[in-house]
C-alpha cells in the first residue's frame, strides 16, 4: 500500500521574490521529506545504475546551493570548485550530509535576503555574462525540483511513500 508525504505547493502570492522564494524553500522541503523514517542503509542505497541515491543528491542539491547562491551570486570564492558529487564518502554520516545541507540552505537564504531586488546582477558570470538574482533562483528551483522527483522515484522504490 503506497502511503503519502503530499502537502500543498505554497500560494504565496504578495509579489515575485515572495512566490519566488516560497517554491525555493517548498522544493527543499520535499527533498528533505524524501530522507523521513529511512535508515543510513536506505539512504544510500543505490537502485538505478548511476550512483544516484537519496544521501548523494542531498550532497549534490548542498553543492548546488553553495554554488550558485553564495558563489554565483554572492561571489564567495570558497564555493567556486564544489564537486557536485553524489557519492557521499562512506564514513560521513547521513546526519552531516543533512546538517551540511540544512547550514547551506539558511545561509543561501541568508544571502537572498540581503539580495533585495530579485534585478540584482550575479558577482560572477554565468557563460560569460552576469545573471540576475532572478535567474539564479529560478535556476537553483528548477535543480532542486529535478531532483526532487529522482528522490520521490527512489523513495518510493525504496519503501512505497510517495508524494511531494
Amino acid at each position: 500500500m503506497l502511503e503519502s508525504q503530499r502537502e500543498r505547493v505554497p500560494l504565496n502570492d504578495a509579489g515575485e521574490p515572495d512566490t519566488a522564494l516560497a517554491f525555493l524553500t517548498f522544493a527543499r522541503s520535499c527533498v528533505l521529506k524524501k530522507l523521513d523514517g529511512l535508515d543510513e542503509e536506505q539512504l544510500r542505497r543505490r537502485l538505478v545504475v548511476s550512483d544516484t541515491t537519496l544521501l548523494g543528491l542531498v550532497q549534490h542539491l548542498t553543492d548546488a546551493e553553495r554554488y550558485w547562491i553564495g558563489h554565483t551570486l554572492g561571489g564567495d570564492p570558497d564555493y567556486a570548485d564544489v564537486s557536485f558529487d553524489m557519492l557521499v564518502a562512506p564514513d560521513r554520516s547521513a546526519a552531516d550530509v543533512v546538517a551540511a545541507y540544512r547550514a547551506a540552505i539558511a545561509a543561501s537564504d541568508t544571502r537572498l535576503r540581503a539580495v533585495g531586488s530579485l534585478d540584482t546582477l550575479s558577482a560572477n558570470p554565468v557563460n560569460g555574462e552576469p545573471r540576475t538574482a532572478r535567474w539564479v533562483v529560478a535556476h537553483l528551483t528548477s535543480e532542486t525540483v529535478r531532483h526532487a522527483g529522482h528522490a520521490d522515484i527512489l523513495r518510493e522504490l525504496i519503501d512505497g511513500v510517495t508524494g511531494r
